[in-house]
């Protein structure tokens, strides 16, 4: 097997002499020449030990030219050319591309205005052959289209999201034996589904802060030799149990500039492994038209941000100001999304803010036909509360009876058939089979009135169910060992616990601790609404709540959508057990429920959607069901759900010890009042009282039994 060839460039030039990422601010000028060679010359050396170090001229002006890394990206005889964002950097084009040209390379250059940064964003997976390619900071996600055709690879784009890691290459590092070494967080939801989805968790080295902050995924991989500025003991031995060898060579002068053993090089001979495929690339890219007083209203400016946020990119394609004030403004805008799940997530909500879809301006909406009642179709378009038209035939109809979270349903058939065709929104549940439903985005629009220029400074995102953070830590330590020992007894001696759960457990995080409650045989019965399990399907399924990925605390794009797309699967597989049995629900609390025989009432309300097929819309018949669950019970365990809480207080006899769990102390304060001495009241946030629960059960497994101080009324933070 040949040697491995390596670009680098000395750093006779190199110093901080300006700022374009977080590194350099405050290090302009601070860097020792003399110490920075130094440390170029030691990683060089280990290089040169495994493989053959070609060198490009240092020139005077571009001290940057040293990070060769952002040169290009070479797969076996083509090298595609970096478009620098920053001008800083620019000058550097014409030398990498003259250098690259004298050694027989194929060079490609991508269009003048579309920036890409080389191997410092696009790195070949040495398992799987596929290019990942990372945007969002230099490089355009526009560019990976290009890449695709022009290495003839298949190219899987990352978002990246913390400026600190600007570069793809600074937190992800694809080794030789298919492992991956990367920092999770430097990335948004969707593209760390799409790396969870190529590559399994055996496979999947993910990295703490402190070392992704050392730059130990900027490392170079030549065979079973890591070459990195620093690694942790941990990162170490887990890197060495793989059978690598890691060397670490100090580069904290390149630190300064942003950059590390990987920026210094580049790779002139990567291989194009046999898995290296050419697959098909996509369409993700729509036109869409915005019309109205785009700029005074600031609707252009939402669009764009909208766009970007979202991770995606656009390119403005025509742009009409009005002559006059009161004239109308008009835009077309190419959307580009990095998967199909992005786009479609985009253009729904850039419909909802009032765009037209439709790359020729004259498209019809898609409709497929209801096959199974109560269950729409793959991809059915969510309707919002914005008044929608849709076009069919070549006509807009007015969507009737328009609210939030329906599916948009032609009455009349698909072609035009006079006045009698219309379109209205129905819930799911109300779906009928041979019922034609609006899927994907195209022929859709909503009308939203100009918003004024003095309110964008107070508006809040469409669909943000979820904004606030997480609740602070309350100490409600004393509390949970009294519940835990209480709880223990209770199951040791074969009683009967039953829980009451709202959302508010899934959205604090709380539902893997109320899993292994019920895998371990501390849960007898479970109680709640549609919407406990609705969200519970949704973390298990789609690891949301509420479109909030529960991982790293932020909303994810489109994810106002997850909830209804949870509820379709559920009953298109016709329940909760029947899911579980078919392996499409293969985790959460109601999967437990079903493996371990918990039983479980989901009592249905007005604001229910879907509802599931397990939930119980007849309150009569609701009431009826939770009153025989509780039959028999010793204790129960309230958390987070004023209405069942309540509902179930009301007709639990007395004797019966209540533990009510809640951040609103009046809902403690209302199940305290009801006059019963077994009450005890915690004010907390849910997901840490069952956090603090799980331990303290654990240590009682563990031998200590020990009785705390007996229950007392109320505890508060």
């Amino acid at each position: 097997m040949a040697e491995p060839r390596i670009l680098m460039c000395a750093p006779s030039h190199y110093d901080v002499d300006y700022v374009i990422n977080p590194w350099m601010e405050g290090n302009l000028h601070r860097s020792s020449k003399a110490l920075a060679m130094d440390q170029w010359q030691g990683l060089c050396a280990l290089l040169q030990q495994r493989g053959r170090v070609e060198l490009i001229e240092p020139q005077p002006g571009l001290p940057d030219l040293v990070f060769t890394a952002n040169a290009a990206v070479v797969v076996e005889n083509t090298a595609v050319l970096a478009r620098f964002f920053h001008p800083e950097r620019q000058g550097e084009e014409p030398w990498f591309g003259r250098w690259l040209e004298s050694r027989g390379f194929q060079v490609v250059q991508l269009p003048q205005d579309l920036p890409f940064e080389g191997a410092g964003d696009a790195l070949l997976d040495r398992g799987g052959g596929w290019l990942w390619a990372g945007y969002g900071f230099r490089s355009e996600l526009a560019a990976h289209p290009l890449l695709a055709r022009s290495l003839g690879v298949e190219v899987l784009s990352l978002r990246l999201i913390d400026e600190r890691f600007y570069h793809l290459d600074t937190c992800f590092c694809p080794l030789s034996d298919g492992t991956l070494l990367y920092y999770p967080p430097a990335f948004d939801f969707y593209s760390n589904r799409l790396i969870e989805s190529r590559l399994p968790a055996a496979k999947r080295l993910a990295v703490g802060e402190a070392d992704a902050l050392a730059f130990a995924c900027n490392a170079v991989n030549l065979g079973d030799a890591v070459l990195l500025n620093q690694a942790s003991a941990s990162l170490r031995q887990q890197l060495e149990a793989r059978g690598f060898t890691v060397l670490e060579t100090p580069l904290g002068e390149f630190l300064k500039a942003g950059g590390a053993a990987k920026c210094l090089t580049l790779r002139l001979d990567e291989p194009r492994l046999p898995t290296t495929t050419a697959a098909p690339i996509p369409d993700l890219s729509r036109t869409v038209r915005l019309q109205g007083h785009l700029l005074d209203t600031g609707l252009i400016n939402r669009a764009l941000d909208q766009i970007v946020e979202a991770g995606g990119s656009f390119q403005v394609l025509d742009f009409t100001l009005g002559q006059q004030r009161h004239s109308p403004s008009s835009a077309a805008i190419r959307v580009t999304a990095p998967n199909g799940a992005v786009l479609g997530d985009l253009m729904a909500e850039l419909i909802a803010m009032g765009a037209d879809s439709g790359d020729d301006g004259d498209r019809d909406a898609a409709l497929a036909t209801v096959e199974q009642a109560g269950v729409a179709p793959d991809d059915f378009y969510v309707s919002t509360i914005y008044p929608t038209d849709v076009r069919i035939g070549g006509r807009w109809l007015r969507v009737e009876g328009q609210r939030m979270d329906s599916a948009l349903v032609v009455v009349g058939g698909s072609e035009p058939k006079g006045p009698g065709q219309r379109v209205e929104c129905r819930l799911l549940r109300d779906l009928r089979c041979g019922d034609s439903v609006v899927v994907g985005v195209e022929g859709l629009r909503t009308i939203r009135r100009d918003q004024p220029r003095e309110g964008r400074e107070t508006r809040q995102t469409d669909f943000s169910f979820m904004g606030a953070g997480v609740s602070s830590e309350r100490r409600v330590e004393l509390v949970v060992e009294q519940i835990a020992w209480e709880w223990r007894r209770i199951r040791d001696r074969g009683g009967k616990v039953v829980v009451v759960a709202g959302p508010v457990v899934i959205h604090t995080g709380g539902g893997v601790h109320l899993t292994r409650l019920v895998r371990e045989g501390y849960v007898q019965a479970l109680l709640g609404g549609n919407a406990i399990a609705v969200h519970d399907v949704e973390q298990a399924l789609m690891g949301t709540s509420l479109g909030v990925d529960l991982q790293q605390g932020v909303a994810v794009h489109g994810g106002h959508r997850h909830h209804l797309q949870a509820i379709n699967t559920i009953r298109r597989c016709g329940g909760l057990a029947e899911a579980v049995a078919q392996g499409v629900l293969r985790q959460g609390i109601f999967h437990a429920c079903v493996q371990h025989r918990v039983p479980f009432v989901l009592a249905g309300s007005i604001r229910d959607d879907g509802p599931l097929p397990d939930t119980e819309m007849d309150l009569i018949a609701a009431q009826a069901a939770y009153a025989r669950a509780l039959a028999g019970a010793d204790m129960v365990l309230m958390l987070s759900s004023m209405l069942h809480a309540i509902g179930v207080g009301n007709m639990t006899p007395a004797g019966v010890k209540l533990v009510c769990v809640d951040i609103n102390p009046a809902v403690v304060t209302k199940l305290s009042d009801r006059g019963s001495l077994e009450s005890v009241g915690v004010v907390t946030d849910v997901g840490l009282f069952l956090s603090l629960l799980v331990q303290q059960l654990g240590r009682l497994e563990q031998g200590w039994t020990a009785p705390p101080e007996p229950m007392g009324a109320a505890a508060q933070p």
